[in-house]
């Protein structure tokens, strides 16, 4: 029985790929949403630039990353010989004096190869940058679509192994944000405003970190028994409703880690002091 919806059988069988391929339906209109789809896939864009930008132009810079007792995020831990030192700070020299580039090129390869390949942050560049598709029931404009199953994108699969690395950073950074409980000459019972700033964009962090799909699947996804497993099932409890959460976690610790990285440059580069409450 014919539905209306296909295309005369006189008509040659329309080419291309897409909304026009010859096996869907002849609707004339790409779409049917009259909403501003656009909109979010734009401001999407928008936000994920200018965390490029200002990370790329942080990352390159090699200075005011270090203001005592404050470190960067960007460049914590610190792995080159040309680091600022830091007391009590996590300097390791693994790299020696032949780097002579930003240190924080090396660190940052790990937490911003987390978020590279998460779940949440694929479907906000796919949409954002490639329109792939640009919003749901918009059709994208490529006239072939291959997944996830070929190079470069197959290396997302990854995902889970960066989020290994991204548990072991959130512990530095944890321990960046004791050390600052010290004033400027490192003694310790203090407490400034990069304290505080510290402390909410560790437990972002954190967040994000816990409400990744991998950390939930990793406690709790292959587990038949749940009633065998009870601390196990509170867990994955507890990661189920983080991850319910996973995109403003997303957002909310994306722009944490960048405002405690511009306030240490606020209070490094001497435009700012920092003040303290005790």
């Amino acid at each position: 029985m014919a539905t209306g919806t296909e295309p005369p059988a006189t008509e040659p069988e329309q080419r291309g790929g897409g909304v026009r391929a010859g096996t869907r339906a002849a609707i004339d209109a790409p779409h049917l949403r009259t909403d501003r789809w656009w909109v979010a896939p734009a401001c999407t864009a928008a936000g994920l630039l200018a965390f490029i930008v200002y990370s790329t132009w942080r990352a390159f810079a090699n200075a005011d990353y270090y203001a005592a007792p404050y470190v960067s995020p960007f460049y914590s831990p610190c792995l080159a010989e040309n680091c600022a030192t830091m007391r009590g700070g996590p300097n390791w020299e693994i790299f020696g004096s032949w780097w002579g580039i930003s240190p924080a090129i090396i660190i940052l390869i790990f937490p911003l190869g987390f978020r590279l390949t998460c779940y949440y942050y694929r479907k906000a560049y796919y949409r954002g940058f490639w329109a792939s598709p640009p919003a749901c029931a918009v059709a994208e404009p490529h006239k072939r679509y291959t997944g996830e199953t070929r190079f470069p994108l197959i290396l997302q699969n990854i995902h889970r192994y960066f989020f290994y690395a991204a548990l072991l950073v959130a512990g530095i950074l944890t321990y960046d944000t004791v050390l600052a409980f010290r004033d400027e000459h490192y003694a310790w019972g203090h407490m400034g405003l990069g304290t505080i700033v510290f402390l909410v964009n560790i437990v972002l962090i954190w967040a994000y970190t816990i409400s990744c799909h991998s950390c939930r699947h990793i406690v709790g996804g292959k587990l038949k028994h749940f009633s065998r497993h009870p601390v196990r099932y509170r867990m994955w409890q507890w990661a189920g409703k983080l991850n319910a959460r996973h995109m403003q976690l997303a957002w909310a610790s994306l722009v944490s880690v960048a405002v405690a990285d511009f306030y240490v440059y606020l209070v490094a580069s001497g435009a700012f002091d920092d003040p303290r409450f005790f």
